[in-house]
């Protein structure tokens, strides 16, 4: 069974850059289930007293109204979906939501109002630019299932469980004594796989992008790649200078700590130039199908668009839990990873509820339920999940990988199986 590496906070490194380059130059960045006998089922009268649960979400953050709601419109198809079929042992889920406009003092507010005064059960699916009121979730013991870890919240505190996982000790200190770890896999698949030896790195020359260019270029050196450093301008970029270098250097793979509209323009710069590359990498913030819009004046860039995560792209219609996903967000006019992931989140949830039905929905049943997963998936949408706590970080992990490319008239197509696209990578060390 395919296992993930013990954070995948370099990986919400990379979001936090990119959501901060877009603060400040205003673009937009892009198990038990139900089974076929619940399906065939009149759905029973939900009449007793609804299970509620909170969604934070920084809908109106200055980043632009649509880059954090992925995860909640996904969970809301999943509770709306389950409501419609009798709840949770006859009861309605409700959803409480909450905007807390990218703000720690917004944030704090929607975890009081919630927590303290709606008295949710469990949150699901946060997605959360500043996570300032983590603390206070943990030392209420609410469960914070399936959250985006956008900053080292889902690896600092108790109760709070990330939609990929934790192996940290979470005793309110990041990580291992404040540092966070993570894995070369990436750059280990593309070695492996199509055989990449250059990668080119292109960052601004702003600190949060520079600091995060350098753990990606300190990787790629640790897989033995040869690291081509590029680095323009914050206000006046000259993209086809970058892409031109890129074109001489010869760069197999492109990576960056740009935000999305920067990709857009580095990706028109390659085709004017004429750069060729194996792969422009890119994370699962950007794994949805806005790509023909975002990149439309980069065609043969945008074709080379790959993109890496943790759970079954959203796209891969031949799963049963995909199709069930997409046949309860047929009317959303885009489709991302966030939302398939905001899915699982709740379905996460589902699962915990019921195996508290007997006894009483609470918080601290509910916490016990996802505290011991081992292997978690979500019906198959995830990379098996757990929560162990281990007192020192893995020098190693065996970690596996979700992998997609875009391609024209195809949309994302998934490239190999993710639960056997693995490797055994080194864990490196940073401070977020």
């Amino acid at each position: 069974m395919g296992r993930r590496q013990p954070s995948r906070a370099a990986e919400a490194l990379a979001a936090v850059v990119l959501l901060a380059l877009s603060a400040a130059c205003g673009s937009r960045l892009p198990e038990s289930d139900f089974t076929p006998g619940d399906h065939s089922r009149a759905p029973a009268r939900a009449t007793r007293e609804p299970i509620r649960v909170g969604i934070i979400t920084s809908a109106t953050s200055p980043v632009g109204g649509s880059t954090f709601t992925g995860p909640r419109d996904g969970a809301r198809a999943w509770f709306d979906r389950l409501d419609a079929r009798g709840g949770i042992d006859g009861r309605r889920v409700e959803v409480r939501l909450c905007d807390d406009g990218g703000s720690g003092v917004g944030n704090n507010e929607c975890v009081h109002r919630l927590v303290d005064e709606e008295k949710v059960v469990a949150l699901v699916a946060t997605t959360a630019l500043d996570y300032a009121g983590a603390p206070r979730v943990s030392r209420a013991g609410v469960p914070d299932i399936g959250g985006q870890p956008i900053g080292a919240a889902y690896d600092t505190w108790p109760h709070l469980y990330s939609i990929y996982g934790s192996h940290a000790p979470r005793n309110g200190t990041p990580g291992w004594d404040g540092e966070l770890y993570g894995g070369t896999e990436v750059y280990r698949y593309f070695t492996r796989e199509h055989g990449a030896r250059t990668a080119a790195v292109v960052s601004y020359n702003q600190s949060a992008s520079a600091a995060y260019a350098r753990l990606v270029e300190r990787g790629l050196k640790a897989e033995g790649y040869q690291v081509v450093t590029e680095q323009v301008d914050f206000a006046l970029p000259n993209f086809r200078a970058v892409a031109a270098d890129l074109k001489e250097q010869g760069a197999d793979l492109v990576f960056d700590a740009l935000d999305t509209h920067g990709n857009a323009q580095l990706c028109r710069a390659m085709d004017e130039v004429g750069a060729q590359v194996t792969a422009k990498v890119t994370n699962v913030q950007n794994w949805a199908s806005t790509v023909p819009g975002d990149y439309k004046d980069a065609p043969r860039c945008r074709n080379a668009l790959w993109a890496t995560g943790s759970s079954r792209n959203y796209q891969d219609t031949g799963h049963p839990a995909v199709r069930e996903f997409r046949a309860a967000t047929k009317g959303l006019k885009t489709h991302s990873q966030w939302q398939l992931e905001g899915w699982a989140a709740a379905r996460w949830f589902t699962d915990a509820a019921r195996s508290c039905a007997r006894t009483g929905v609470t918080r601290a049943c509910v916490d016990a339920f996802v505290d011991r997963s081992a292997g978690y998936t979500a019906g198959g949408l995830l990379l098996p999940v757990d929560f162990r706590r281990l007192p020192e970080p893995p020098r190693t992990s065996r970690t596996c990988l979700s992998v997609a490319r875009w391609r024209d008239g195809e949309g994302w197509v998934t490239q190999g199986d993710m639960n056997r696209t693995c490797f055994t990578v080194p864990q490196l060390a940073y401070r977020p």
